[in-house]
């Protein structure tokens, strides 16, 4: 039982920051940090400092969301599926190897920590990358998290017609409803993580507080990750030494074409994703 409990306690801190942090932009590094030499081209050594922040700033709102959102509260709903699955279901196996209605640490941890480090690192990039498109102040958090539930919910998780688990807990319009407001509450929590610690982590520099803050790139060292963000970052830098390529990234008709380009992707996507909630709720 103190296990949920301790679900909970972490799924309402992720609504705290939303309420608190949800309405907060991402703010680049400031001035004082963040200075381009006479030419205005930024310098190499700069760009690679401000690459990392943005790398820091990704991995820390995304696994900090992905402990307390898609995690303790991936595991509430799973509870919650399973009081409501009824007596038939208790005891059988899911797709994970978990028994439904049996509640142990270790298969919390794991799902926590699984889901927190792969699911909200990659959440976290994610936003990072589309914040520039996307609305601003609280309307970012819940564009974002819709995204995340057309594009990912039924391909992925949580909302895959494919798994099995839809055909032992349920029934089908709590799975959709209660995984929905989950992943929703993910890409909020992501972005307002994503605004407060954006003004609390410094650029890469030799001092305490910055190293400290740079710590969660250690992350990275547990897989593969390391080098496709080497090779993101090297090709971010030298695209910041080609004027051309700078200029039309700042250019106000590159955030019109990339919000197009969004919904037009959120369009083409939605029929599949419509498909699948379908399925999903014609299960007994």
């Amino acid at each position: 039982m103190w296990v949920i409990v301790v679900c909970l306690v972490l799924v309402l801190a992720g609504l705290l920051a939303i309420i608190r942090w949800g309405g907060l932009g991402v703010r680049p590094p400031t001035p004082e940090q963040d200075q381009t030499d006479p030419s205005g081209r930024p310098p190499v050594g700069l760009m690679v400092r401000r690459y990392l922040w943005y790398l820091t700033l990704a991995i820390s709102a995304g696994v900090g969301a992905g402990i307390l959102a898609a995690g303790a509260g991936g595991r509430l709903v799973m509870r919650l599926l399973a009081v409501t699955a009824g007596p038939d279901a208790q005891g059988r196996i899911t797709e994970a190897d978990q028994v439904v209605g049996r509640i142990s640490l270790d298969g919390t941890l794991e799902f926590i920590v699984f889901t927190g480090l792969f699911f909200g690192a990659a959440s976290g990039a994610a936003y990072l990358l589309l914040r520039r498109w996307l609305p601003g102040g609280w309307a970012g958090g819940l564009a974002f998290g819709a995204l995340l539930l057309v594009l990912a919910g039924t391909r992925l998780e949580p909302l895959r017609p494919g798994n099995p688990d839809f055909d032992l807990v349920g029934p089908g319009w709590v799975s959709v409803a209660a995984f929905a407001a989950l992943v929703l509450f993910h890409g909020m929590l992501v972005a307002a993580l994503a605004g407060r610690l954006s003004r609390a982590v410094l650029l890469l520099a030799p001092t305490p507080r910055a190293i400290v803050a740079h710590v969660p790139l250690l992350l990275l060292a547990l897989g593969s990750v390391a080098l496709v963000a080497a090779i993101v970052g090297v090709v971010v830098v030298l695209a910041s030494q080609v004027p051309a390529v700078a200029a039309a990234w700042r250019d106000r008709r590159s955030v019109i074409a990339g919000r197009v380009f969004l919904v037009l992707v959120a369009l083409v996507a939605l029929p599949s994703f419509a498909s699948a909630v379908v399925d999903i709720l014609g299960r007994p």
